[in-house]
């Protein structure tokens, strides 16, 4: 696995040299100019494509941040409002308000996201982090593991949890809890983990 603990998530131009699919998903942001257009909101692409766990139909996460959720609407109608299945929502997310809009764009969904917190606060970038501290723990074996849970349907938390044997009623919040472990601590978990 790449040494994606080291990476600098908020430069994208890691995905430049990266997978096929991440030299993909770069050129169709490049494409849009979305990390200059909304440069503001200070953009993060999480999710299993920078993560190399990705399944066919994964779309493009962009994770940003702003205190004034009604601009960043405004903002993305008008940059992105002509894209095929544009589509824009309102509300809270665990309690945190929210403002999503989703667009197609070469063959790639993308899903843009805002909270009026750090991206590196919100649940999606944490999950991330994690993750990818799990998998280069873990290796190549691991990834492909996932990747084929993924493909039987589940979501990403769901997929880490089961194949690291992580107990909880709330696998999303379960994950966020090994944030604290040290290396060492996850080395357990992973030597805990179903055979």
């Amino acid at each position: 696995m790449h040494s994606q603990t080291k990476r600098d998530w908020f430069d994208p131009s890691y995905l430049k040299k990266g997978t096929p699919r991440q030299r993909e998903a770069w050129a169709v942001l490049d494409s849009l100019g979305i990390f200059d257009g909304l440069k503001e909101y200070q953009p993060v692409l999480c999710g299993t494509i920078p993560l190399d766990i990705d399944v066919e139909d994964s779309d493009l996460d962009l994770i940003c941040t702003t205190a004034d959720l009604d601009r960043f609407g405004h903002v993305l109608k008008e940059k992105y409002g002509h894209l095929d299945h544009f589509t824009q929502d309102r509300g809270e997310i665990r309690n945190i308000p929210t403002a999503t809009a989703s667009f197609w764009y070469r063959g790639f969904q993308l899903e843009c996201f805002a909270q009026p917190i750090p991206v590196t606060e919100q649940n999606a970038y944490r999950h991330m982090m994690i993750e990818a501290r799990l998998l280069q723990l873990s290796g190549q074996e691991a990834a492909k593991e996932i990747r084929a849970l993924k493909e039987r349907g589940l979501k990403t938390e769901p997929a880490f949890a089961l194949y690291y044997g992580i107990v909880g009623d709330d696998p999303y919040q379960a994950l966020l809890e090994l944030e604290r472990y040290s290396n060492e601590q996850l080395k357990q978990v992973m030597a805990n983990k179903p055979t």
